[in-house]
């Protein structure tokens, strides 16, 4: 049954994935397990067993986690995730520019 061995692969992957993300969100914000799983409002051991892979967040969950971690979920699930905080930043500073400046910054990228 090929079509099983897909769908447990792609479940591995999914806890896999989401399991790194939230340790690395964790880690990036001075969090404890502990401390972010109380921060969370679940019990003490949850972020642990969950980094285990033991089980797989709700979404519900997945808000809070994003929340308390100064996060989002796009975030979580983006791609490029290492850089997504400095992408975020430039999207912002960007925002700020007036037309004039943003063209004459795309000119300047464009030159290098």
């Amino acid at each position: 049954m090929p079509e099983m061995k897909n769908a447990e692969q792609t479940k591995n992957s999914l806890a896999t994935f989401l399991v790194s993300r939230i340790a690395a969100l964790r880690v990036r914000n001075n969090l404890s397990q502990r401390e972010l799983s109380l921060r969370i409002g679940k019990e003490s051991s949850y972020i642990n067993r969950l980094e285990q892979s033991k089980f797989l967040p709700s979404v519900d969950t997945l808000y809070d986690i994003a929340e308390v971690c100064n996060s989002s979920l796009e975030e979580i699930f983006c791609r490029n995730f290492e850089h997504y905080a400095a992408d975020r930043e430039l999207l912002t500073l960007l925002g700020c520019l007036s037309k004039e400046k943003k063209e004459a910054l795309i000119r300047f990228l464009q030159a290098k």
